[in-house]
């Protein structure tokens, strides 16, 4: 798959599935809901694999990346980002965690080596900008009092937990680690480690087996983790954490569009500048015009 077909694919997915995790919140804490989903995926995944005549089997320091990509990606990071929305808006949490964005940044610089061209921070600056707009309504009059504070501390968290597991992956990939079984073992570690965190909790073991959490948890756990997150980690290893992770601020882009289809939702002034600002913002990172084209579709970053 072309570069642009795997960030669009993932993208649409990942952006959509706002709608499918509504459904997730209620009488299943979040923690449990989480171990389900994952429990599914790595099950999916684990029968995938030897159907594709894909191995499983690796030496313990295989194994020691993909129970630190599971902490970070697939446990910690969905842990933290839901319990930050018991204390702030979703528009809230949403802004605050497209500071991944710039955390990946950081983190591809840090870790990598990586060089970042000036076409990303100019992207990258673009596309929070964007986001803020977007949700500037629903946030302009939030009082910063110390349970928001507290709620977008646990969002910033997440957002840093989550472009850790990034980098990890991108180091796994140059290591020699195929995507689609690291995400096997690493889903695995994370379900396991969602089950202990709600096992601490005292969590009794309910399931809700209405249509609506059984449906969605099935897209999430299939569309959302097994066929996106494949997608965005191939990425990641090909064009860096830190191009990749632009996607997080399309999310909201793809949620927008789905309210206006479904749920009546009326395009504003705020609203039109915020999309302007995302989409010019992904021609800079991903494609900046007039740049030289390679062969996956995408524009090299200018140094």
């Amino acid at each position: 798959m072309t570069n642009w077909l795997l960030y669009s694919v993932a993208v649409v997915i990942w952006g959509s599935s706002w709608f499918a995790v509504d459904f997730q919140l209620g009488e299943v804490p979040v923690e449990l809901s989480i171990v389900y989903r994952y429990l599914l995926s790595t099950a999916i995944l684990f029968l995938w694999c030897p159907l594709r005549r894909l191995s499983l089997r690796f030496d313990y320091r295989a194994h020691l990346y993909f129970a630190a990509i599971g902490t970070c990606l697939f446990g910690l990071n969905y842990v933290v980002v839901y319990n930050a929305q018991l204390y702030i808006p979703s528009a809230l949490n949403a802004v605050v965690f497209t500071s991944i964005v710039w955390l990946n940044i950081l983190n591809a610089r840090v870790f990598m080596g990586a060089t970042i061209g000036r076409w990303t921070y100019v992207g990258a600056g673009l596309g929070m900008a964007g986001v803020l707009v977007l949700f500037w309504p629903q946030i302009r009059d939030v009082d910063l009092g110390s349970t928001v504070l507290f709620g977008a501390g646990l969002s910033l968290t997440a957002a840093a937990i989550a472009s850790l597991g990034s980098i990890l992956s991108a180091r796994a990939q140059l290591h020699g680690l195929p995507v689609m079984q690291s995400n096997a073992w690493s889903m695995l570690y994370g379900t396991i480690l969602c089950a202990i965190i709600a096992l601490l909790r005292g969590h009794s073991i309910v399931f809700d087996s209405s249509p609506g959490y059984v449906i969605s948890m099935l897209y999430l756990a299939i569309f959302g983790s097994v066929i996106a997150f494949w997608c965005y980690l191939t990425l990641v290893g090909r064009i860096g954490a830190h191009r990749a992770g632009y996607g997080m601020v399309m999310f909201p882009i793809i949620a927008i569009i789905f309210s206006v289809l479904f749920q009546g939702l009326q395009m504003t002034a705020h609203i039109w500048t915020g999309v302007a600002l995302v989409l010019l913002g992904n021609l800079f990172v991903l494609g900046r015009p007039g740049g030289r084209r390679t062969a996956a579709g995408l524009t090299p970053d200018s140094a």
